[in-house]
Protein backbone atom coordinates (compact mmCIF):
# COMPACT_ATOMS: atom_id res chain seq x y z
CA UNK A 1 0.00 0.00 0.00
CA UNK A 2 1.14 3.50 -0.78
CA UNK A 3 0.92 6.66 1.25
CA UNK A 4 0.18 9.41 -1.25
CA UNK A 5 -0.13 12.94 0.03
CA UNK A 6 -2.46 15.62 -1.30
CA UNK A 7 0.73 17.46 -2.21
CA UNK A 8 1.78 14.57 -4.44
CA UNK A 9 -1.47 14.90 -6.38
CA UNK A 10 -1.39 18.72 -6.50
CA UNK A 11 2.08 19.90 -7.51
CA UNK A 12 3.24 23.34 -8.62
CA UNK A 13 5.18 23.15 -11.86
CA UNK A 14 5.52 24.27 -15.46
CA UNK A 15 3.47 23.24 -18.50
CA UNK A 16 2.59 21.74 -20.84
CA UNK A 17 2.65 18.14 -19.51
CA UNK A 18 3.18 16.47 -16.15
CA UNK A 19 4.29 13.15 -17.66
CA UNK A 20 6.22 14.60 -20.59
CA UNK A 21 7.57 17.81 -19.05
CA UNK A 22 7.52 17.72 -15.26
CA UNK A 23 8.38 14.01 -15.03
CA UNK A 24 11.46 14.12 -17.30
CA UNK A 25 12.52 17.33 -15.55
CA UNK A 26 12.38 15.55 -12.19
CA UNK A 27 14.12 12.50 -13.69
CA UNK A 28 17.06 14.71 -14.73
CA UNK A 29 17.24 16.09 -11.19
CA UNK A 30 17.14 12.59 -9.76
CA UNK A 31 19.96 11.42 -12.05
CA UNK A 32 22.13 14.30 -10.88
CA UNK A 33 21.43 13.30 -7.29
CA UNK A 34 22.45 9.72 -8.11
CA UNK A 35 25.73 10.92 -9.62
CA UNK A 36 26.48 13.05 -6.60
CA UNK A 37 25.62 10.24 -4.18
CA UNK A 38 28.15 7.96 -5.92
CA UNK A 39 30.77 10.74 -6.31
CA UNK A 40 30.52 10.51 -10.10
CA UNK A 41 29.09 13.96 -10.83
CA UNK A 42 32.46 15.65 -11.39
CA UNK A 43 33.67 12.72 -13.53
CA UNK A 44 31.01 13.21 -16.25
CA UNK A 45 32.38 14.82 -19.41
CA UNK A 46 29.51 14.19 -21.87
CA UNK A 47 25.82 13.33 -21.72
CA UNK A 48 23.29 11.62 -23.98
CA UNK A 49 19.57 11.39 -23.33
CA UNK A 50 17.41 8.73 -25.00
CA UNK A 51 13.64 9.22 -25.02
CA UNK A 52 11.38 6.22 -25.67
CA UNK A 53 7.76 5.50 -26.56
CA UNK A 54 5.29 8.27 -25.91
CA UNK A 55 8.04 10.56 -24.62
CA UNK A 56 9.60 10.31 -28.06
CA UNK A 57 6.45 10.35 -30.20
CA UNK A 58 4.98 13.48 -28.61
CA UNK A 59 8.10 14.78 -26.90
CA UNK A 60 8.66 17.76 -29.16
CA UNK A 61 5.10 19.02 -28.76
CA UNK A 62 5.22 18.42 -25.01
CA UNK A 63 8.61 20.18 -24.61
CA UNK A 64 10.25 17.03 -23.23
CA UNK A 65 13.59 18.06 -24.68
CA UNK A 66 13.27 21.45 -22.97
CA UNK A 67 12.35 19.79 -19.68
CA UNK A 68 15.36 17.50 -19.71
CA UNK A 69 17.72 20.38 -20.46
CA UNK A 70 16.18 22.52 -17.73
CA UNK A 71 16.49 19.68 -15.22
CA UNK A 72 20.11 19.03 -16.16
CA UNK A 73 20.77 22.77 -15.82
CA UNK A 74 19.62 22.76 -12.21
CA UNK A 75 16.44 24.80 -12.71
CA UNK A 76 13.58 23.93 -10.34
CA UNK A 77 10.17 23.68 -12.09
CA UNK A 78 8.42 24.93 -8.97
CA UNK A 79 10.45 28.12 -8.69
CA UNK A 80 12.20 28.95 -11.98
CA UNK A 81 10.83 32.21 -13.44
CA UNK A 82 8.88 31.07 -16.49
CA UNK A 83 10.12 34.12 -18.40
CA UNK A 84 13.67 32.76 -18.06
CA UNK A 85 12.96 29.34 -19.58
CA UNK A 86 13.40 30.26 -23.25
CA UNK A 87 16.61 32.12 -22.44
CA UNK A 88 18.10 29.07 -20.73
CA UNK A 89 17.24 26.88 -23.72
CA UNK A 90 18.50 29.41 -26.25
CA UNK A 91 21.79 29.76 -24.40
CA UNK A 92 22.36 25.99 -24.54
CA UNK A 93 21.58 25.92 -28.27
CA UNK A 94 23.63 28.99 -29.17
CA UNK A 95 26.72 28.10 -27.15
CA UNK A 96 26.57 24.29 -27.40
CA UNK A 97 27.23 24.34 -23.68
CA UNK A 98 25.23 22.87 -20.81
CA UNK A 99 25.68 24.38 -17.36
CA UNK A 100 25.45 21.02 -15.63
CA UNK A 101 23.33 21.54 -12.49
CA UNK A 102 24.59 25.14 -12.50
CA UNK A 103 27.97 23.80 -11.30
CA UNK A 104 30.13 23.08 -14.34
CA UNK A 105 30.05 23.59 -18.09
CA UNK A 106 29.83 20.62 -20.47
CA UNK A 107 30.00 20.64 -24.26
CA UNK A 108 26.50 19.72 -25.36
CA UNK A 109 24.57 19.67 -28.62
CA UNK A 110 20.78 19.23 -28.67
CA UNK A 111 21.31 16.32 -31.09
CA UNK A 112 22.50 14.42 -28.01
CA UNK A 113 18.82 14.10 -27.14
CA UNK A 114 17.71 11.02 -29.13
CA UNK A 115 14.05 10.41 -29.94
CA UNK A 116 13.55 6.64 -30.16
CA UNK A 117 10.15 5.46 -31.38
CA UNK A 118 10.34 2.06 -29.72
CA UNK A 119 8.68 1.48 -26.36
CA UNK A 120 10.48 0.12 -23.32
CA UNK A 121 8.67 -2.83 -21.77
CA UNK A 122 8.19 -1.42 -18.27
CA UNK A 123 6.23 1.75 -19.16
CA UNK A 124 5.32 3.88 -22.17
CA UNK A 125 7.25 6.91 -20.89
CA UNK A 126 10.89 5.85 -20.62
CA UNK A 127 14.10 7.88 -20.74
CA UNK A 128 17.73 6.92 -20.25
CA UNK A 129 20.57 9.21 -19.21
CA UNK A 130 24.05 8.14 -20.32
CA UNK A 131 27.17 9.82 -19.04
CA UNK A 132 30.73 9.31 -20.28
CA UNK A 133 33.45 9.77 -17.65
CA UNK A 134 36.99 11.09 -17.65
CA UNK A 135 38.33 7.53 -17.52
CA UNK A 136 36.14 6.42 -20.45
CA UNK A 137 33.48 4.63 -18.42
CA UNK A 138 29.77 4.73 -19.26
CA UNK A 139 27.18 5.40 -16.57
CA UNK A 140 23.51 4.88 -17.47
CA UNK A 141 20.26 5.27 -15.58
CA UNK A 142 16.72 4.71 -16.87
CA UNK A 143 13.63 6.39 -15.46
CA UNK A 144 9.91 6.17 -16.19
CA UNK A 145 7.51 9.10 -16.01
CA UNK A 146 4.28 7.47 -14.87
CA UNK A 147 1.95 10.49 -14.87
CA UNK A 148 1.28 13.48 -12.66
CA UNK A 149 4.99 14.24 -12.32
CA UNK A 150 5.67 10.91 -10.57
CA UNK A 151 8.97 9.30 -11.60
CA UNK A 152 10.16 5.78 -10.85
CA UNK A 153 12.86 3.31 -11.80
CA UNK A 154 12.09 -0.28 -12.67
CA UNK A 155 13.55 -1.53 -9.39
CA UNK A 156 11.75 1.04 -7.24
CA UNK A 157 9.06 -0.40 -4.99
CA UNK A 158 7.02 2.83 -5.16
CA UNK A 159 7.14 6.21 -6.84
CA UNK A 160 9.80 8.47 -5.37
CA UNK A 161 7.21 10.82 -3.85
CA UNK A 162 5.44 8.01 -1.98
CA UNK A 163 6.50 6.10 1.13
CA UNK A 164 5.30 3.23 3.29
CA UNK A 165 2.00 4.11 4.92
CA UNK A 166 2.20 2.11 8.15
CA UNK A 167 1.97 5.22 10.31
CA UNK A 168 -1.10 6.70 8.61
CA UNK A 169 -3.92 6.74 11.17
CA UNK A 170 -6.34 5.96 8.34
CA UNK A 171 -4.54 3.80 5.71
CA UNK A 172 -6.60 3.94 2.54
CA UNK A 173 -6.19 1.94 -0.65
CA UNK A 174 -9.81 1.74 -1.83
CA UNK A 175 -12.87 3.97 -1.69
CA UNK A 176 -14.65 1.45 0.53
CA UNK A 177 -11.92 1.88 3.16
CA UNK A 178 -12.24 5.66 2.98
CA UNK A 179 -16.00 5.42 3.48
CA UNK A 180 -15.52 2.97 6.35
CA UNK A 181 -13.29 5.41 8.21
CA UNK A 182 -15.74 8.26 7.61
CA UNK A 183 -18.56 6.15 9.05
CA UNK A 184 -16.69 4.79 12.07
CA UNK A 185 -15.08 8.13 12.96
CA UNK A 186 -18.15 10.20 12.07
CA UNK A 187 -15.98 12.49 9.95
CA UNK A 188 -16.18 14.05 6.51
CA UNK A 189 -13.71 12.93 3.87
CA UNK A 190 -11.73 16.16 4.19
CA UNK A 191 -11.37 15.56 7.94
CA UNK A 192 -10.04 12.02 7.42
CA UNK A 193 -7.57 13.28 4.82
CA UNK A 194 -6.41 16.06 7.11
CA UNK A 195 -5.63 13.61 9.91
CA UNK A 196 -3.48 11.59 7.53
CA UNK A 197 -1.70 14.70 6.25
CA UNK A 198 -0.88 15.74 9.82
CA UNK A 199 1.42 12.71 10.13
CA UNK A 200 3.59 14.27 7.41
CA UNK A 201 3.59 17.94 8.42
CA UNK A 202 2.03 20.35 10.90
CA UNK A 203 -1.41 21.80 10.22
CA UNK A 204 0.22 25.20 9.83
CA UNK A 205 2.49 23.79 7.13
CA UNK A 206 -0.50 22.11 5.48
CA UNK A 207 -2.39 25.41 5.42
CA UNK A 208 0.62 27.29 4.06
CA UNK A 209 1.11 24.79 1.25
CA UNK A 210 -2.58 24.57 0.36
CA UNK A 211 -2.82 28.36 0.28
CA UNK A 212 0.22 28.49 -2.00
CA UNK A 213 -1.38 25.92 -4.30
CA UNK A 214 -4.62 27.92 -4.39
CA UNK A 215 -2.80 31.21 -5.04
CA UNK A 216 -0.93 29.56 -7.93
CA UNK A 217 -4.24 28.31 -9.37
CA UNK A 218 -5.87 31.72 -8.92
CA UNK A 219 -2.95 33.54 -10.55
CA UNK A 220 -2.96 31.05 -13.42
CA UNK A 221 -6.67 31.67 -14.12
CA UNK A 222 -6.10 35.41 -13.87
CA UNK A 223 -3.12 35.38 -16.25
CA UNK A 224 -4.99 33.22 -18.75
CA UNK A 225 -8.00 35.52 -18.75
CA UNK A 226 -5.78 38.54 -19.39
CA UNK A 227 -3.40 37.11 -22.01
CA UNK A 228 -4.18 37.74 -25.66
CA UNK A 229 -2.71 36.25 -28.82
CA UNK A 230 -1.73 32.82 -30.14
CA UNK A 231 -0.22 29.79 -28.44
CA UNK A 232 3.27 28.56 -29.41
CA UNK A 233 3.89 25.33 -31.27
CA UNK A 234 2.78 25.83 -34.85
CA UNK A 235 -0.95 25.13 -34.67
CA UNK A 236 -1.72 28.87 -34.54
CA UNK A 237 -4.30 28.31 -31.81
CA UNK A 238 -5.77 31.62 -30.72
CA UNK A 239 -6.22 32.11 -26.99
CA UNK A 240 -9.97 31.99 -26.28
CA UNK A 241 -10.11 32.82 -22.58
CA UNK A 242 -9.16 36.48 -23.20
CA UNK A 243 -11.96 37.11 -25.69
CA UNK A 244 -14.51 35.22 -23.61
CA UNK A 245 -13.48 37.10 -20.50
CA UNK A 246 -13.86 40.44 -22.25
CA UNK A 247 -17.47 39.56 -23.06
CA UNK A 248 -18.28 38.35 -19.56
CA UNK A 249 -16.55 40.82 -17.25
CA UNK A 250 -18.79 43.81 -18.00
CA UNK A 251 -17.36 47.16 -16.88
CA UNK A 252 -16.21 46.45 -13.33
CA UNK A 253 -12.81 47.81 -12.30
CA UNK A 254 -10.19 45.76 -10.44
CA UNK A 255 -6.44 45.76 -9.92
CA UNK A 256 -5.70 42.41 -8.21
CA UNK A 257 -6.87 38.81 -8.64
CA UNK A 258 -8.85 39.16 -5.40
CA UNK A 259 -10.64 42.31 -6.58
CA UNK A 260 -11.21 40.61 -9.90
CA UNK A 261 -13.02 37.74 -8.18
CA UNK A 262 -15.18 40.24 -6.31
CA UNK A 263 -16.11 41.88 -9.61
CA UNK A 264 -17.11 38.54 -11.10
CA UNK A 265 -19.51 38.02 -8.19
CA UNK A 266 -21.38 41.11 -9.39
CA UNK A 267 -21.98 39.78 -12.90
CA UNK A 268 -25.08 38.03 -14.25
CA UNK A 269 -25.84 34.55 -12.98
CA UNK A 270 -28.01 33.24 -15.80
CA UNK A 271 -27.34 29.64 -16.74
CA UNK A 272 -25.53 30.54 -19.97
CA UNK A 273 -23.27 33.00 -18.19
CA UNK A 274 -22.41 30.41 -15.56
CA UNK A 275 -21.45 27.91 -18.26
CA UNK A 276 -19.32 30.51 -19.98
CA UNK A 277 -17.51 31.51 -16.78
CA UNK A 278 -16.63 27.87 -16.07
CA UNK A 279 -15.44 27.50 -19.67
CA UNK A 280 -13.43 30.68 -19.34
CA UNK A 281 -11.67 29.58 -16.14
CA UNK A 282 -10.74 26.18 -17.59
CA UNK A 283 -9.58 27.54 -20.94
CA UNK A 284 -7.49 30.17 -19.15
CA UNK A 285 -5.53 27.62 -17.11
CA UNK A 286 -4.77 25.31 -19.98
CA UNK A 287 -3.77 28.12 -22.30
CA UNK A 288 -1.22 29.15 -19.68
CA UNK A 289 -0.16 25.50 -19.46
CA UNK A 290 0.24 25.24 -23.24
CA UNK A 291 2.47 28.33 -23.21
CA UNK A 292 4.89 26.75 -20.66
CA UNK A 293 3.41 28.81 -17.85
CA UNK A 294 3.24 27.97 -14.16
CA UNK A 295 0.32 25.76 -13.22
CA UNK A 296 -0.74 23.23 -10.59
CA UNK A 297 -0.64 19.62 -11.73
CA UNK A 298 -4.14 18.45 -10.77
CA UNK A 299 -3.56 15.58 -11.15
CA UNK A 300 -1.75 16.22 -14.47
CA UNK A 301 -0.82 19.28 -16.48
CA UNK A 302 -3.08 18.33 -19.37
CA UNK A 303 -6.04 18.30 -16.98
CA UNK A 304 -4.86 21.21 -14.81
CA UNK A 305 -7.86 23.42 -15.64
CA UNK A 306 -10.69 21.29 -14.26
CA UNK A 307 -10.12 21.63 -10.52
CA UNK A 308 -9.37 25.38 -10.43
CA UNK A 309 -12.32 26.15 -12.71
CA UNK A 310 -14.75 24.20 -10.51
CA UNK A 311 -13.32 25.79 -7.37
CA UNK A 312 -13.56 29.23 -9.00
CA UNK A 313 -17.17 28.42 -9.89
CA UNK A 314 -17.92 27.69 -6.24
CA UNK A 315 -16.16 30.83 -4.99
CA UNK A 316 -17.46 33.32 -7.56
CA UNK A 317 -20.94 31.99 -8.27
CA UNK A 318 -22.12 29.45 -5.71
CA UNK A 319 -20.86 30.84 -2.37
CA UNK A 320 -19.71 34.45 -2.19
CA UNK A 321 -18.88 34.12 1.52
CA UNK A 322 -16.47 31.22 1.02
CA UNK A 323 -12.90 31.67 2.23
CA UNK A 324 -9.78 29.58 2.86
CA UNK A 325 -11.70 27.07 4.99
CA UNK A 326 -13.70 25.97 1.95
CA UNK A 327 -10.67 26.10 -0.35
CA UNK A 328 -8.76 23.82 2.03
CA UNK A 329 -11.70 21.42 2.26
CA UNK A 330 -12.02 21.28 -1.54
CA UNK A 331 -8.32 20.59 -2.15
CA UNK A 332 -8.09 17.91 0.54
CA UNK A 333 -11.01 15.96 -0.92
CA UNK A 334 -9.78 16.38 -4.50
CA UNK A 335 -6.31 15.13 -3.61
CA UNK A 336 -7.62 12.04 -1.85
CA UNK A 337 -9.91 11.05 -4.72
CA UNK A 338 -7.04 11.47 -7.15
CA UNK A 339 -4.86 9.21 -5.02
CA UNK A 340 -7.44 6.40 -5.27
CA UNK A 341 -7.07 6.44 -9.06
CA UNK A 342 -3.29 6.67 -8.77
CA UNK A 343 -3.13 3.64 -6.44
CA UNK A 344 -5.61 1.42 -8.30
CA UNK A 345 -5.41 2.48 -11.95
CA UNK A 346 -3.37 5.25 -13.60
CA UNK A 347 -3.26 9.01 -14.08
CA UNK A 348 -1.03 8.72 -17.15
CA UNK A 349 -2.53 9.32 -20.60
CA UNK A 350 0.32 7.29 -22.05
CA UNK A 351 -1.03 4.32 -20.07
CA UNK A 352 -4.76 5.00 -20.05
CA UNK A 353 -5.72 7.67 -22.57
CA UNK A 354 -7.38 10.93 -21.60
CA UNK A 355 -9.82 9.15 -19.27
CA UNK A 356 -6.81 8.93 -16.95
CA UNK A 357 -6.33 12.70 -17.02
CA UNK A 358 -9.56 14.61 -17.68
CA UNK A 359 -11.65 11.77 -16.27
CA UNK A 360 -9.68 11.66 -13.03
CA UNK A 361 -9.58 15.44 -12.64
CA UNK A 362 -13.34 15.62 -13.23
CA UNK A 363 -13.91 12.95 -10.56
CA UNK A 364 -11.65 14.83 -8.14
CA UNK A 365 -13.48 18.12 -8.73
CA UNK A 366 -16.93 16.54 -8.56
CA UNK A 367 -16.20 14.93 -5.21
CA UNK A 368 -14.69 18.09 -3.74
CA UNK A 369 -17.60 20.25 -4.89
CA UNK A 370 -20.11 17.73 -3.57
CA UNK A 371 -18.69 17.93 -0.06
CA UNK A 372 -18.73 21.75 -0.15
CA UNK A 373 -22.37 21.65 -1.21
CA UNK A 374 -23.27 19.53 1.81
CA UNK A 375 -22.92 16.02 0.45
CA UNK A 376 -22.23 13.22 2.91
CA UNK A 377 -19.18 10.96 2.33
CA UNK A 378 -21.18 8.38 0.39
CA UNK A 379 -22.58 11.08 -1.91
CA UNK A 380 -19.09 12.54 -2.39
CA UNK A 381 -17.88 9.16 -3.68
CA UNK A 382 -20.98 8.91 -5.88
CA UNK A 383 -20.08 12.26 -7.44
CA UNK A 384 -16.59 10.99 -8.27
CA UNK A 385 -18.05 7.81 -9.74
CA UNK A 386 -20.54 9.66 -11.95
CA UNK A 387 -17.86 11.98 -13.30
CA UNK A 388 -15.49 9.16 -14.21
CA UNK A 389 -18.23 6.89 -15.55
CA UNK A 390 -18.92 9.41 -18.27
CA UNK A 391 -15.28 9.76 -19.27
CA UNK A 392 -14.59 6.02 -19.67
CA UNK A 393 -12.79 5.25 -22.90
CA UNK A 394 -11.75 8.84 -23.62
CA UNK A 395 -8.68 8.70 -25.85
CA UNK A 396 -5.57 10.89 -25.85
CA UNK A 397 -4.90 12.06 -29.40
CA UNK A 398 -3.22 15.50 -29.31
CA UNK A 399 -2.80 17.11 -32.71
CA UNK A 400 0.87 17.68 -33.45
CA UNK A 401 1.77 16.23 -30.08
CA UNK A 402 0.82 19.58 -28.54
CA UNK A 403 -1.29 19.90 -25.38
CA UNK A 404 -3.73 22.17 -27.22
CA UNK A 405 -6.29 20.44 -29.47
CA UNK A 406 -8.43 18.80 -28.14
CA UNK A 407 -6.79 19.01 -24.70
CA UNK A 408 -7.62 22.60 -23.74
CA UNK A 409 -11.31 22.34 -24.58
CA UNK A 410 -11.61 19.00 -22.81
CA UNK A 411 -10.85 20.75 -19.53
CA UNK A 412 -13.96 22.87 -19.95
CA UNK A 413 -16.05 19.78 -20.64
CA UNK A 414 -14.54 17.96 -17.65
CA UNK A 415 -15.35 20.89 -15.38
CA UNK A 416 -18.98 21.10 -16.51
CA UNK A 417 -19.37 17.33 -16.04
CA UNK A 418 -17.91 17.63 -12.55
CA UNK A 419 -20.44 20.26 -11.52
CA UNK A 420 -23.31 18.23 -12.93
CA UNK A 421 -22.02 15.04 -11.29
CA UNK A 422 -21.90 16.77 -7.91
CA UNK A 423 -25.49 17.97 -8.29
CA UNK A 424 -26.70 14.54 -9.37
CA UNK A 425 -24.94 12.90 -6.43
CA UNK A 426 -26.60 15.25 -3.95
CA UNK A 427 -29.97 13.94 -5.08
CA UNK A 428 -28.98 10.26 -4.86
CA UNK A 429 -29.77 7.88 -2.05
CA UNK A 430 -26.53 5.87 -1.61
CA UNK A 431 -28.61 2.77 -0.91
CA UNK A 432 -29.85 2.80 -4.50
CA UNK A 433 -26.47 3.25 -6.22
CA UNK A 434 -25.55 0.38 -8.55
CA UNK A 435 -21.97 1.35 -9.49
CA UNK A 436 -19.58 2.05 -6.58
CA UNK A 437 -16.47 4.18 -7.12
CA UNK A 438 -14.08 1.24 -6.73
CA UNK A 439 -15.83 -0.56 -9.58
CA UNK A 440 -15.53 2.38 -11.93
CA UNK A 441 -11.84 2.78 -11.04
CA UNK A 442 -11.28 -0.91 -11.83
CA UNK A 443 -13.22 -0.50 -15.07
CA UNK A 444 -11.17 2.51 -16.06
CA UNK A 445 -7.99 0.49 -15.57
CA UNK A 446 -9.33 -2.46 -17.57
CA UNK A 447 -10.40 -0.06 -20.31
CA UNK A 448 -6.92 1.45 -20.27
CA UNK A 449 -5.29 -1.94 -20.73
CA UNK A 450 -7.65 -2.78 -23.60
CA UNK A 451 -7.20 0.57 -25.37
CA UNK A 452 -5.25 0.57 -28.63
CA UNK A 453 -1.75 1.98 -28.13
CA UNK A 454 -2.28 4.65 -30.80
CA UNK A 455 -4.87 6.34 -28.57
CA UNK A 456 -2.45 6.64 -25.63
CA UNK A 457 -0.65 9.96 -26.17
CA UNK A 458 1.24 8.89 -29.28
CA UNK A 459 -0.38 11.26 -31.80
CA UNK A 460 -0.72 8.23 -34.09
CA UNK A 461 -4.51 7.95 -33.97
CA UNK A 462 -7.78 9.83 -33.65
CA UNK A 463 -7.80 13.59 -34.23
CA UNK A 464 -4.01 13.60 -34.34
CA UNK A 465 -4.07 11.96 -37.78
CA UNK A 466 -7.51 13.10 -38.96
CA UNK A 467 -6.42 16.72 -38.52
CA UNK A 468 -2.74 17.34 -39.14
CA UNK A 469 -0.48 20.36 -38.73
CA UNK A 470 -0.92 21.35 -42.38
CA UNK A 471 -4.69 21.65 -41.89
CA UNK A 472 -4.10 24.23 -39.19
Amino acid sequence: MERISVFDMLKIGVGPSSSHTLGPWRAAERWINELKATNEFNNIISIQIDLYGSLSLTGKGHATDYAVLLGLSGADPEHVPVDNIQGIIDNIKNTNTLDFNGDRALIFNTEQIIFNKEFLEFHSNGLTFTGKTLDNRTITSTFYSIGGGFVIKEDDETAEETIDQLDFPFPIQRATELLHFCDTENKMISEIVLENEKTLRSEEEIDTQLLRIWKTMQECVYIGCHSEGFLPGGLNVRRRAFDLHQKLKKSFDYDTPENWMQSIRQTEVKFREILKWVDCYALAVNEVNAALGRIVTAPTNGSAGVIPSVLMYYLTIENHEAAFKEIKQFLLVAGEIGSLFKKNATISAAMGGCQAEIGVSSAMAAAALCELLGGNPAQVLIAAEIAMEHHLGLTCDPIGGLVQIPCIERNSMGAIKAINAAEMALDRDPAHVKVPLDKVIDTMWETAKDMNLKYKETSEGGLAISVNMADC
